[in-house]
């Protein structure tokens, strides 16, 4: 126990030495499991994943056809707002900025920010910006393994910081939904469930935004 206690201060402490550790940040080596609601169950035969809105032509996948898309990995930190950060994970998925950059995903020049829909409604907003950064992944892969189901399986989208990276805008974790089922692109932005809630809307996580107002 206290090897463990010992062994991840030490890690914080490099992180932290490296400026990986953002504001108000601890270092965890579990996978804290949060989210509202249930857990949906998945059934391959009537999932699909859909991106409509400002784009050229809107699109939809079946499961099969969604894992022959082009793949990509990612290592990155990722941090929730409840102060958590995990360091060095490797996600696996699939790149709306590789969809964009190979033609398979067509947007219309008034596409500028976009809302994620998973199961039961639930919604979160990110500028067009960031979801087209090499942080942003429609992942169904972690650490060399299927997502499990609370972590999102089948698909979940992920963003975090990739060291070394400081061009890119690091949101906090809940702006990647679990349980995607689509991507709509809008000309202007739309807040999403915490967002709505009182969660600040851009989220920053080297700036500390948390919440609306500072509270």
């Amino acid at each position: 126990m206290l090897k463990n206690v010992f062994g991840r201060r030490e890690a914080e402490e490099r992180v932290r030495r490296e400026g990986r550790l953002p504001p108000g940040q601890s270092l965890t080596q579990k996978f804290p499991v949060l989210h509202y609601g249930p857990v949906p169950r998945f059934d391959p035969a009537t999932w699909d994943f859909r991106i409509w809105g400002e784009v050229e032509e809107e699109l939809r996948w079946t499961w099969d056809e969604f894992n022959q898309l082009p793949k990509t990995k990612v290592v990155m930190d990722i941090h929730c707002v409840t102060r958590w950060s995990k360091f060095d994970t490797e996600w696996e998925g699939v790149s709306v900025k590789t969809l964009v950059d190979e033609g398979i995903l067509k947007l219309k020049p008034s596409a500028k920010f976009t809302v994620q829909h998973a199961e039961y409604g639930y919604t979160t907003n990110l500028p067009l910006e960031v979801m087209l950064q090499d942080n942003f992944l429609l992942a169904t892969h972690f650490n060399g393994e299927p997502l499990t189901p609370d972590h999102g399986y089948p698909l979940r989208a992920v963003i975090g910081a990739i060291p070394g990276r400081e061009d890119l805008k690091a949101p906090y974790f809940w702006k990647g939904a679990k349980w995607i089922r689509g991507i709509e692109f809008t000309a202007t932005d739309r807040p999403g469930f915490w967002e709505q809630a009182g969660y600040h809307n851009d989220a920053d996580v080297w700036k500390e935004e948390r919440f609306r107002g500072g509270w």
